[in-house]
């Protein structure tokens, strides 16, 4: 091995410790700030908001020395092939250009026509510039899907979407 492909290993390697840093770095994050959440608990919920954010921080810590320790081991990520793209084509940025118009004017029309049909917009749109052709089966996929999502932030979590012009309809 030359002096050359060492040095270029050795800063692949810096560059996972950096991962390893950041995903516990985070982790404290995590748990510091769920350390700062008051004492509430209620008959419906006795163990409170605390438990859940400071066992996801400390997965994040035992996640990053595990991952710390393979990087050590010398363990590499399976470098990218590609399965079906050709990875030598530059990145088309019309269709980002066109997914951000599209999350935009999800953004933008949520309050006014609600979720529902801004959240069919959302998903139709997304799938016609991902390349979807099939316009009609599209549509009505999105609408299912926004119903579904819809119902399920209401009734499964209890959070209520915007209804926009379909209020008192849905």
């Amino acid at each position: 091995m030359t002096s050359q492909q060492n040095t270029t290993e050795r800063s692949e390697d810096r560059a996972q410790y950096g991962v390893c840093a950041f995903l516990a770095l985070l982790g404290v994050a995590v748990i510091v700030d769920a350390s700062r959440l008051g004492e509430v608990t209620s008959s419906n919920d006795p163990i409170g908001p605390r438990p859940v954010p400071i066992i996801l921080g400390v997965l994040l810590l035992v996640v990053a020395v595990v991952y710390a320790v393979d990087v050590a081991r010398g363990g590499r990520g399976e470098e990218e092939h590609g399965e079906d793209i050709d990875l030598n084509i530059p990145a088309s940025w019309r269709t980002v250009a066109l997914l951000v118009a599209v999350f935009v004017a999800n953004a933008l029309l949520i309050d006014w026509l609600g979720w529902v049909i801004s959240g069919s917009l959302l998903f139709w749109g997304s799938a016609i510039v991902l390349g979807s052709r099939r316009y009609v089966t599209g549509l009505a996929i999105a609408i299912i899907l926004s119903l579904v999502t819809f119902y399920a932030f209401a009734i499964g979590l209890g959070v209520s979407l915007p209804a926009g012009v379909l209020q008192g309809i849905l």
